[in-house]
């Protein structure tokens, strides 16, 4: 994601609807799922077993196994977003985000390569009919890999760009055989802003530099992207920020409303979502050996009034958060639905919390590590992979809560919006 220290530009004024106000959109409403979506979360609730058993492997290895990914494919997890088209299903943003947190349960560095893997195909649907062809017209299957900080050299060429750069954080890269990199596009002959573009590159066009040792989020391979000098045609460069259906045409063939939320709505809720996930995994590996633990004193952690007040405070938090993600996405799609647009302070608030998820997911889980003593310390026991996990997920730039906390107050408080991104 964006750091929006590193930009200068502004968005571009692209013609959108009218706003709709935040004071409208604070209530979810009751939403039934349909077969599919069942079938699909409950293949991901599947996979748990075998993501758990799979978990130190993944660690070791700096990426998931090959074994995970085809069971994910097998199930159709990556297809959630895919249009239709394509062989997809195009659920509600909602399905997708509880088949990461069910994921999660399993394995966290899972989770978080299929948020970031998964949701590409939502964004490939926005891009040229061409550009979709080219990544799936011969298999609809080709899965995408990312890294949007703006670090490419662009330089404007007949019929589209030539690109070089090297980018960091390329999440579940070494699956994949198409990525999609971040770099300022310059101002056009017309006088058409600088603005944050999302460049779309095969495979062939550049290389994977294994680089990822880390402290948590391990199995994520989320190693370094590095391309020299290649041509990027113009139907696979998309204005990353621009919701205006002139740029994003692919709209006008997947019609489909959830294909008009705006990018950072969705996108920074792939990098936060699977943290949901993994404290309710927390929950469970812990509430299953506080049961049945006694310490070397004598003591039992059931008993234990710290233990009982730190599981009761972190199911409570799972619940808001749940709750909030629900609230949002069904405000974001009714928005959407209505050939609307977010207003300022709603886009602000929502980012906001999406970036709070990571943070007090982080917390929740220190504390019911500490309750587990010395036993917990061990790297064997489950909740401290998820403590590790969930302190590299806050690291990402999308879950810096301080910055997007100061930009929904500064708003909040009648100033101009300091956010370029959002």
């Amino acid at each position: 994601m964006i750091n929006p220290r590193h930009l200068s530009i502004i968005l571009p004024t692209a013609r959108i609807p009218a706003a709709l106000p935040l004071e409208d959109a604070t209530v979810a409403a009751t939403r039934e799922k349909t077969r599919l979506e069942t079938d699909l979360i409950e293949r991901a609730r599947a996979l748990i077993p075998s993501l758990k058993a799979r978990a130190a492997q993944a660690d070791l290895a700096l990426k998931i196994p090959d074994e995970t990914i085809a069971d994910m494919q097998e199930a159709g997890l990556f297809r959630a977003l895919q249009p239709e088209r394509f062989g997809g299903f195009e659920v509600d943003l909602r399905t997708f985000f509880e088949i990461q947190m069910t994921l999660a349960e399993g394995c966290m560095s899972t989770a978080w390569i299929y948020g970031v893997m998964g949701v590409h195909p939502w964004q490939l649907a926005r891009y040229p009919e061409q550009a979709q062809q080219d990544v799936w017209g011969q298999d609809s299957s080709t899965l995408v890999s990312s890294t949007y900080m703006p670090v490419a050299k662009v330089t404007p060429v007949e019929g589209g760009y030539r690109v070089s750069g090297r980018w960091g954080f390329s999440s579940g890269s070494e699956h994949c055989q198409w990525c999609l990199l971040g770099g300022v596009i310059p101002a056009d002959e017309n006088g058409q802003g600088a603005e944050h573009g999302t460049f779309l590159l095969p495979r062939s066009d550049y290389r994977i530099e294994r680089n990822w040792e880390v402290l948590g989020l391990r199995g994520t391979g989320s190693h370094d992207i590095v391309v020299e000098d290649v041509f990027v045609p113009a139907h696979r460069v998309q204005r990353t920020n621009n919701t205006a259906i002139e740029a994003t045409p692919g709209r006008q063939i997947n019609t489909n409303p959830l294909y008009a939320i705006p990018f950072a709505q969705v996108f920074s809720r792939a990098v936060s979502t699977s943290a949901i996930g993994a404290l309710q995994a927390a929950i469970n590996e812990f509430s299953d050996n506080a049961a049945r633990h006694i310490g070397k004193h004598g003591a039992k952690t059931a008993e234990d009034p710290v233990a009982q007040d730190a599981v009761a405070d972190a199911v409570l938090t799972l619940d808001m958060l749940k709750l909030v993600l629900e609230r949002n996405y069904d405000a974001l799609l009714d928005t959407a639905t209505q050939g609307a647009f977010p207003d300022v302070k709603t886009r602000l608030l929502y980012r906001y919390q999406s970036a709070y998820v990571t943070n007090i997911c982080a917390e929740k889980v220190n504390t019911l590590l500490r309750c587990m003593a010395a036993s917990g310390l061990y790297n064997s026991n489950p909740v401290a992979r998820l403590f590790r996990d969930l302190h590299q997920a806050r690291g990402h730039i999308a879950n810096n809560v301080a910055a997007y906390g100061r930009s929904f107050g500064a708003v909040q408080l009648g100033l101009p919006n300091p956010d370029p991104y959002v």
